[in-house]
């Protein structure tokens, strides 16, 4: 499970965990659309009680930034596997790894800070899910 066969598949997963998000967010910005980015955020900051809105246009544009970056981040995730990974895949392990821890502890600490910890235990299980088997180097 640890050959770089299956780590270049493993880049595949975490570029569609971390990329499937963005058009649920690109949902946030049309009013007529907003429910799946609503109800997402409203999970996301457990418990779901319907308290999260997308009301404002500041949100909603918020939402299309981060649609755009999380589908820009699984894409080059994606790109990554297919056109680099055989030159050089310590590297571009290394790279996702980090990529992934960096956006785990910000997302988690800005979590807690706006009162939604919640939210960082549940990065704790996307980043588990996203990382998978690229913790360690492959066996080559």
């Amino acid at each position: 499970m640890r050959s770089r066969a299956f780590h270049k598949f493993w880049l595949k997963v975490a570029a569609v965990i971390v990329g499937s998000f963005g058009p649920v967010f690109f949902l946030g910005t049309m009013v007529a659309a907003t429910e799946p980015a609503r109800l997402s955020l409203d999970i996301l900051s457990w418990p779901i009680d319907g308290s999260v809105t997308y009301a404002s246009a500041d949100t909603r544009f918020l939402s299309a930034l981060t649609g755009g970056f999380l589908l820009g981040w699984g894409v080059t995730i994606w790109c990554l596997s297919a056109w680099v990974h055989d030159a050089a895949p310590e590297g571009v392990r290394r790279t996702v790894v980090t990529g992934l821890t960096a956006w785990f502890c910000l997302d988690s600490a800005g979590s807690i800070a706006s009162g939604n910890a919640a939210n960082a235990a549940i990065n704790v299980l996307v980043l588990l899910a996203a990382v998978g088997p690229l913790w360690l180097p492959a066996r080559d």
